[in-house]
């Protein structure tokens, strides 16, 4: 294939120009870009640089100018290059790539700390600018503290497959930013020489690394790859915003929160699937649940005794010169430690006898010790608040003494660790799909006798079924009888479930989420297999039962449902914590009805489901299964949640934090606060929003978007399901079979061995589209919908994108994957859907609707062209998508050799190199 990379449409001018804000990121990229080149050089040779630096030239001259002539070079030399010449290629762009993030990611903290420093108004985002926006709005100190005791914001991390970097890859940027953090700090001639040194050092390492997994990722990698962020970020970094919102509380509204109150512990706290997601993933099972708890709390643990370690050599206190409290002395006396060089320092006695505790108390959860040993033998805790008592002594006599300044330190610190992650780090959720919960089920109720055939009755007829059981003390498994592998696998899980939480406690394990649920009998499914394993009875329910609404036709049934399951007034559901979740799906509804739908639907699901419950004097917490690109619910997360409907927040929101962008917002500990922070802010500003308008005008607003949803969902399913060569064009014109292959991930690509669109997961199916840079499901729709308004209806949209945060925020995500469209690399990979009849007439389609879509937001939103309020983004697209176009025009190639026969290894592997370095560049593709 010779196709010629073809004219791109530039992002607005007054969005691409620079500012010399951002001359030290160019700096940034200028030098890591000479460190990469001399690496290329040195072990490549001369020959291999110039030839990378030519392509590299061309690309650049063609995204600023739009030339013909680079084009047709550019075109001419990569058709030219010969395979181990396209690998070496691919590796330097892809690396590239990910130094580029590198240096962007400096420059955001850079930025953030120079407005911070300048005494400028706070940053949208920031605890600061919440509180004062609020104060401000005129809602009571009071008011606030009131709201943040009752907050409760959990990010969930996922295994989700879209993470393509490996660990390896992963930690040597981090070796990478570290350094080039201290470029802004003053150094000597031979200090900067040294950095500089380490840098090359470090890019070369990059270069000798392997970018490629070897083999498939199976669950126990994911868990330990997940547990790499709690290292970096979320145990260090949580306790030290918790610190900083008790400080700003005391400054702006009299009174810090309190570090031994119950409540705040509850203020943000992380969950996890990894290792409990079951649905659709045969490598789940008990055994992966029990070693995620297991890991969690070995983490945990082991972070706690190394701070009890510092403690114990910073609090070096002498009774010679300071008091210390009657129950600080009875601590230290207690302590294991022989030393009469420590007599006269209590708290030193005190803290290694805590370490001691620690240490048996980590030999007996998880098996092993510390790297560092006790002095000597000690009782363990009994759970994570003894531990929490003894700290308490410590601080207490501190106080008492004139040293609080030194209990503000560290010790604080651990103090605000122990209530958030306690002995079990996060909580694990457990996952799987209603269709296997009602085989399990089935299968009991027949083997028992109870009901021969329970999956032919109707609704009415297994809903009686349920509740009788539940109401029932006798349990249905017969160890004596003889069960499917899936049901016996099932029920080991639940019993899993049980011994966790008895040995780490109950936050180990504290949802069970069920996956397609369209019927009251799915939530009474999964409450009969809880009590198999004692995790229900008619008094209490061990687990909070999570529907998950997904297709567009299960978020329109979720009021309903959950109507007719509270109408159940299940005695265990009613006695357990006020507090209901439920799951709303933003990947499968947007599969199923388009970006608009999707987010049209999701919107009223909200507020039919909160409107509910409140009538029902139950608490609610929605649980948003939001992805990596805007068509699966991704974007940026804190105008998201102010884009919620009014009244839906109430203080309590868990969120999936999905595959890349885990280390896209993690890796770097510094920015991993910031996106936390945001997270708490949002939440709180959130919980005090009115409606954006009288109800008269919401309720004018509301009926246009219903219509122009219905419009949108109509266009989007005309091409997407209803055209007959649209699956087979997918499959051909993007790079789903080479994704599918790649070993990004422990779950299959699809739940079914087939090519419908229906049964492909929503996350391969996002990026696909991606990687084509076609961004297809970010978009699609929209154009249909606007189509059909008149002007009346179009100056009505002009007014919600001024007045509507959720319209506003639909738009502006919209924007984003517009910018990010790049059509005239969607049509090289169209040109591998050549034989598929009618592929070109669907390109042509997605064409006119990516014109239209872009035309219609403009008009609506008045802007100057794409990206005109966003010039960060604008910036970020600008230094890097010159460096995609050789990426995507070599991926194209190689998958059109790979799938004319080639047996080349490195042709498959330039594929798999080509998805990588796309993937770095787009950063949220999946």
């Amino acid at each position: 294939m010779n196709a010629t990379i073809a004219h791109v449409p530039q992002l607005t001018e007054a969005a691409s120009l620079d500012t010399d804000k951002d001359a030290p990121l160019r700096e940034d990229i200028r030098l890591l870009g000479r460190l990469l080149g001399d690496a290329i050089r040195e072990q490549e040779g001369a020959e291999r640089f110039e030839l990378i630096e030519r392509i590299r030239s061309l690309a650049v001259e063609y995204r600023k100018a739009a030339s013909t002539p680079a084009r047709e070079q550019l075109t001419a030399l990569l058709d030219g290059l010969s395979r181990d010449e396209t690998i070496s290629v691919v590796r330097a762009f892809s690396y590239f790539s990910l130094l580029a993030n590198i240096a962007e990611d400096r420059h955001h903290n850079r930025r953030f700390r120079a407005h911070a420093a300048a005494g400028s108004a706070p940053k949208a985002g920031t605890m600061r600018h919440a509180i004062t926006k609020l104060l401000e709005a005129g809602v009571r100190k009071t008011q606030i503290l009131d709201a943040l005791a009752e907050l409760d914001v959990v990010p969930v991390l996922t295994a989700h497959p879209t993470e393509v970097q490996r660990k390896s890859i992963l930690d040597a940027q981090r070796q990478i930013a570290a350094l080039l953090e201290k470029r802004d700090t003053p150094l000597s001639q031979d200090e900067r020489r040294e950095l500089e040194d380490g840098l090359m050092a470090e890019v070369l390492t990059l270069w000798q690394t392997r970018m490629l997994r070897r083999q498939k990722l199976t669950v126990p990698d994911e868990i330990e790859n997940a547990r790499s962020f709690f290292a970096i970020t979320f145990l260090p970094e949580i306790p030290r915003l918790y610190r900083e919102i008790s400080r700003l509380c005391e400054e702006l509204l009299g009174a810090p929160l309190p570090v031994n109150n119950e409540k705040y512990s509850r203020l943000l706290r992380m969950g996890s699937w990894i290792g409990g997601d079951r649905d659709g993933n045969p490598f789940v099972n008990a055994d992966t649940v029990a070693l995620a708890c297991r890991k969690n709390a070995e983490m945990v643990l082991t972070w706690y005794a190394e701070q009890i370690h510092q403690l114990g050599a910073e609090l070096s206190m002498s009774l010679m010169l300071v008091g210390a409290s009657d129950a600080l002395q009875a601590l230290a006396a207690r302590s294991p430690d022989p030393s009469a060089h420590r007599q006269d320092e209590p708290y030193r006695r005190a803290l290694i006898g805590i370490y001691a505790r620690l240490a048996a108390t980590m030999q007996t959860l998880v098996g092993n010790a510390p790297i560092r040993h006790a002095v000597g033998e000690a009782q363990p805790y009994r759970n994570a608040e003894e531990f929490a008592a003894e700290l308490a002594v410590v601080e207490q006599s501190l106080r008492r003494h004139h040293a609080g300044r030194i209990a503000d330190q560290r010790l604080s610190l651990v103090q605000h660790a122990i209530k958030v992650f306690g002995f079990h780090m996060a909580t694990l959720d457990v996952r799987q799909n209603s269709d296997v919960h009602e085989r399990v089920v089935a299968e009991l109720l027949a083997t028992s006798g109870v009901e021969a055939n329970y999956s032919a009755l109707d609704e009415a007829g297994k809903r009686a079924v349920l509740v009788r059981e539940l109401a029932s003390p006798r349990l249905l498994y017969n160890s004596f009888a003889r069960y499917s592998e899936e049901s016996e696998k099932e029920l080991a899980i639940f019993h899993a479930i049980a011994k966790a939480r008895a040995t780490f406690g109950e936050r180990a394990v504290e949802n069970a989420i069920i996956s397609h649920t369209e019927a009251v009998s799915d939530l009474l499914e999964l409450l009969v297999l809880m009590k198999e394993a004692g995790l229900y009875s008619r008094q209490a329910m061990s687990l909070q039962v999570v529907p998950l609404f997904e297709t567009i036709e299960d978020l329109r049934a979720a009021p309903d449902i959950m109507r007719e399951f509270l109408d159940l007034d299940l005695p265990a559901v009613a006695n357990a914590s006020n507090v209901r979740e439920v799951m709303l799906g933003y990947s499968d509804s947007n599969k199923d009805g388009g970006f608009l739908t999707s987010n049209w639907e999701l919107y009223k699901a909200s507020r039919a489901l909160v409107a509910l419950f409140k009538q029902r004097g139950v608490k609610l917490r929605l649980f948003h299964g939001r992805g990596g690109t805007v068509g699966r619910g991704g974007g940026p997360s804190y105008e998201a949640i102010l884009a919620q409907p009014a009244g839906t927040v109430q203080g309590r929101l868990r969120l999936t934090e999905q595959g890349e962008i885990i280390a896209s917002k993690f890796s770097n500990p510094e920015i991993g606060r910031r996106n936390l922070e945001a997270l708490v802010a949002a939440v709180l500003e959130a919980t005090f929003q009115p409606e954006p308008a009288q109800q008269a005008q919401l309720d004018t607003w509301h009926a246009q978007l219903e219509r122009m949803s219905e419009n949108a969902r109509q266009s989007y399913r005309a091409l997407v399901y209803d055209t007959p060569t649209f699956a087979d064009t997918f499959f051909a014109a993007t790079p789903i079979a080479e994704i599918a292959e790649l070993n990004i991930g422990s779950r299959p690509a699809s739940r079914k061995a087939n090519r419908r669109i229906e049964d492909l997961r929503a996350i391969p199916w996002g990026f696909s589209w991606g990687q084509a840079r076609i961004m297809l499901p970010g978009w699609y729709g929209f154009a249909g919908a606007y189509a059909l308004e008149d002007a009346a209806g179009r100056e009505q949209l002009r007014a919600m994108a001024a007045s509507f945060p959720f319209f506003r925020n639909l738009l502006s995500n919209m924007d984003m994957l517009l910018a990010k469209t790049d059509l005239a690399v969607g049509e090289r990979y169209f040109e591998l859907a050549r034989a598929v009849p009618g592929s070109q007439d669907i390109l042509a389609t997605i064409k006119t609707a990516w014109q239209a879509t872009v035309d219609g937001l403009i008009a609506t939103t008045g802007a100057t062209g794409l990206l005109a309020g966003n010039p960060l983004l604008a910036r970020s697209i600008r230094n890097r998508f010159a460096y995609l176009d050789p990426l995507n025009h070599l991926q194209v190639e190689l998958i059109s050799r790979h799938r004319e026969g080639a047996t080349d290894e490195r042709i498959k592997r330039g594929i798999h190199l080509t998805i990588n370095g796309v993937a770095a560049g787009l950063r949220n593709s999946g």
